[in-house]
């Protein structure tokens, strides 16, 4: 039977996308560095980036490996529209990262102390990945991001989330539980920005 911080993972995931909802799909964000992952890998490690590595999705034999490490992009950097959006996107992409490798380093360094959501996310991970597991699947894109940034109100970016199937696999590669079903839905993100850059400061879905 899965432990209850391990179905967390699963139930944070449908609650992130687990509602159908509009939008054309499209591409995601680009990446230049790739992360090399082992079966015996610790969540906690550092990524080590391995250029000229390939990538080998997860699968029942094994984690992932060298997957890409997201890179935030220059417009990211900037208090626009366009950086905010730009930011979102890194944002998913490092949740994405983190579902395919343990790793969510960079997701806690880019989020909110008060985002609730954000660190049941991490934890779910984290405990989905304990005792030699690894998930298979769980990629994300984000094939349509909104930014409101206006004078004198919060800024905060709509985001059409879709994310593969997760299976959460022992060490001996069977699962865990049930499969979560791949979903696609709407998402609201809350940022501000600060001497260090944006900061993702809440999270929910659209219902």
């Amino acid at each position: 039977m899965p432990s209850g911080a391990a179905a967390l993972v699963v139930g944070l995931a449908l609650a992130l996308s687990g509602c159908n909802s509009g939008g054309s799909p499209g591409p995601g964000g680009t990446s230049s560095q790739v992360a090399a992952e082992t079966p015996t890998a610790s969540a906690a490690a550092t990524p080590t980036p391995t250029p000229s590595a390939a990538y080998k999705p997860a699968d029942a034999s094994g984690p992932a490996q060298n997957v890409p490490v997201p890179v935030l992009p220059e417009v990211a950097k900037t208090e626009t529209k366009e950086g905010a959006e730009a930011f979102v996107r890194f944002w998913y992409e490092n949740l994405s990262f983190g579902y395919e490798t343990g790793h969510t380093e960079t997701l806690e360094k880019i989020s909110g102390p008060g985002c609730v959501f954000c660190t049941g996310l991490r934890d779910g991970i984290a405990e989905a990945w304990s005792e030699g597991r690894w998930i298979t699947g769980g990629q994300i894109e984000t094939p349509v991001i909104t930014a409101t940034v206006e004078p004198g109100a919060e800024p905060y970016v709509v985001v059409q989330v879709i994310q593969s199937t997760i299976e959460i696999r022992n060490p001996d590669g069977t699962l865990l539980q049930k499969p979560t079903p791949a979903t696609n839905t709407g998402s609201r993100a809350g940022v501000t920005f600060g001497s260090s850059g944006w900061t993702l400061t809440d999270l929910g879905l659209i219902r």
